[in-house]
């Protein structure tokens, strides 16, 4: 299957695991909010999970669970990037954030049901032994904690009111905390499941989680709102130092494009068998949203 047709199919399976999750909860506010933000979007992480296991000859079926606990926890953190007290944002998707749907308290209640949501998914017997269970657990953990997303998200919190803009070298950690340790895991999980080594993938996916990140920047100011579903030109307004602000457009480009191709190397060790991964590696710059 080509690299759309199968991430069109990976997130019709990724909302219907994510659906049956949560289909027993009962109907509060906050479920309705959990249930609203974890619909839409590219499905991307997801999509490395399964397709990462599936080059490593584990079928769909068996990693789903993974693929949904890792976009119930980017659906979270979504959510609480466009509160008021973070981002700021009034659009998600084309659509309102939670905060504006409902509130800020409903809004902090669905993000936080929606992580633990993803540990729960994490327990699924289907994934395989404890010890692999544990693994998963464990790596997602310090992805999205403060070792992690948590830890870029606050670097960029302070950058705000820092005295001087960051340097190019102290974005790059940020984003490596803040939008690649979640990519990395996602694609690592298909390798613990299956038991191989992550390294190949934690290679590709360090790569193509900065490439995803310049290339944001580069949407946040060339992009269209109508495309993007959120506001633009938001980091020119605020003053924020940008991988486009620090390098110029051009070489921002130019950057990602370079760890698209270092993204592709690493996964030489699988051939053929790693094609729709590196169509995704392409798609992240060609993207317009």
């Amino acid at each position: 299957m080509s690299f759309p047709a199968q991430l069109a199919a990976d997130a019709v399976a990724i909302q219907a695991r994510l659906d049956a999750a949560m289909a027993e909860l009962s109907g509060q506010p906050v479920v309705d909010a959990m249930r609203y933000a974890a619909q839409g979007g590219k499905r991307l992480r997801g999509f490395l999970v399964l397709e990462s296991a599936r080059m490593l000859g584990v079928a769909s079926p068996t990693a789903i669970s993974a693929a949904a606990a890792v976009e119930a926890l980017h659906a979270y953190s979504l959510v609480h990037d466009d509160m008021p007290c973070m981002d700021d944002d009034a659009l998600r998707r084309g659509l309102p954030t939670v905060h504006v749907k409902w509130d800020e308290a409903t809004a902090v209640l669905a993000g936080d049901a929606l992580q633990t949501l993803a540990f729960e998914l994490l327990t699924d017997p289907a994934l395989g032994n404890g010890e692999t269970r544990i693994g998963l657990v464990a790596g997602l953990a310090k992805a999205s904690g403060a070792e992690g997303m948590v830890l870029g998200q606050a670097l960029d919190i302070a950058a705000e009111t820092a005295a001087q803009p960051l340097t190019l070298d102290e974005i790059t950690a940020l984003q490596a905390g803040k939008t690649g340790a979640l990519i990395r895991f996602s694609a690592e999980a298909g390798a613990i499941i299956a038991g191989a080594d992550p390294a190949p993938l934690r290679a590709y996916a360090t790569a193509l989680g900065l490439a995803f990140q310049i290339w944001d920047d580069v949407l946040d100011v060339t992009g269209d709102p109508a495309l993007t579903g959120k506001a633009v030109g938001k980091d020119a307004a605020a003053g924020k130092a940008t991988f486009v602000s620090l390098l110029g457009l051009d070489a921002a480009r130019s950057r990602a494009k370079s760890l698209v191709e270092q993204a592709e190397t690493a996964l030489s060790p699988y051939g053929a068998a790693a094609e729709n991964l590196i169509e995704c590696a392409r798609f992240v710059i060609a993207r317009e949203s």
